[in-house]
């Protein structure tokens, strides 16, 4: 759907308060597709071209999903945390208005920097991007683990709580309320972990493969807690896309394999077998989420498929197993056979 002028004229408001406008200035705005939770634009302006994203009360799903629009200003401090801690892996940002929840970045060209979701959709699956990706999130982890001033930066509990573990595993628990019991310890224990800065939405469609390695973008979920939760959400997609492009399940597998691996080979800051058991007790959560939760997926519309998933993750969620290679081999048993 088309802005209409009143969308257009604030978000030239906002642009104008960021000082990214020149007096009188109209700048061209072209409305980008993606993401459910932002009105998000490509600005053409005498300074050049930029990204506007403005966070919106209410995501644009099918469920009534509302989130606090001070989030906007949560993905910034983000992004700059992550810039300094992996330089190149973020968009710079150009400016802020708070006023309106909106603020601008660097406009990455599609050209070069493709979304990774659309390489995975069309085959072209790199098992070394994967283990990028996972060096990227260990990079973030590591430099913000057991900082304080971070944490206090980012105690967004009440935020994430709504943007993530209710729309995910609350709902998925409302859907199954035979496993409401074992779905509320897990939103319980997960939020009860304060470790390192965690994106929240550590998703394919949120990384571009850039020139110079992954790029990540959408941390608007950002929050001080369990890192666990960015390599399972991550990992959650990888499985499910081996079951929308089953032909190259084999190395949409390896991906999970070399993620899983190259990132717990880079876990400093715990020991990587107590952050593997909470990965693998939400990766369970995570898959029953993507099918009955809030926001389910959109790339697995027949019953037969989303009934495997259903099936598979239902019975592993009151008793998870205690590593990722145990859910990839039981996923290949279970998925394939």
């Amino acid at each position: 759907m088309a802005l209409d002028e009143e969308e257009l004229r604030g978000l030239r408001l906002a642009m104008a308060r960021m000082g990214l406008l020149a007096h009188g200035e109209m700048p061209r705005l072209t409305q980008l597709s993606g993401g459910v939770s932002s009105r998000i634009v490509r600005a053409d302006t005498q300074q050049g071209s930029f990204c506007v994203k403005q966070a919106l009360p209410k995501l644009k799903v099918a469920a009534d999903w509302l989130a606090p629009v001070e989030r906007s200003a949560t993905e910034v401090e983000w992004l700059k945390v992550a810039s300094r801690l992996a330089p190149g892996a973020v968009p710079q940002v150009r400016g802020e208005d708070r006023a309106s929840f909106a603020f601008a970045m660097d406009y990455l060209e599609p050209r070069s920097y493709p979304v990774w979701k659309e390489q995975l959709r069309m085959g072209k699956i790199d098992e070394k991007f994967a283990g990028d990706v996972a060096r990227l999130l260990v990079a973030i982890h590591r430099g913000t683990a057991g900082d304080q001033a971070v944490a206090a930066a980012f105690a967004t509990d009440a935020a994430f709580h709504s943007l993530r573990l209710d729309p995910y595993l609350g709902a998925t628990a409302l859907a199954h309320p035979d496993l409401a019991g074992p779905l509320e310890r897990l939103i319980v224990a997960t939020a009860a972990e304060k470790r390192a800065l965690v994106h929240g939405d550590v998703s394919p469609k949120n990384i571009l493969a850039g020139p110079a390695g992954p790029v990540l973008l959408d941390a608007e979920c950002a929050w001080y807690g369990d890192p666990a939760f960015d390599l399972a959400f991550c990992l959650n997609h990888l499985l499910l896309k081996s079951l929308y492009r089953a032909r190259w399940a084999p190395a949409l597998l390896r991906c999970f394999d070399t993620l899983s691996a190259t990132y717990l080979a880079g876990v400093g800051w715990e020991p990587a077998q107590a952050l593997e058991k909470r990965a693998a007790a939400l990766l369970p959560g995570l898959l029953l989420a993507r099918i009955d939760g809030k926001s389910p997926v959109e790339y697995l519309p027949g019953d037969t498929e989303r009934e495997l998933v259903r099936k598979f993750a239902r019975s592993r969620i009151a008793a998870p197993p205690s590593t990722l290679a145990a859910i990839r081999t039981a996923w290949i048993q279970e998925i394939y056979k």
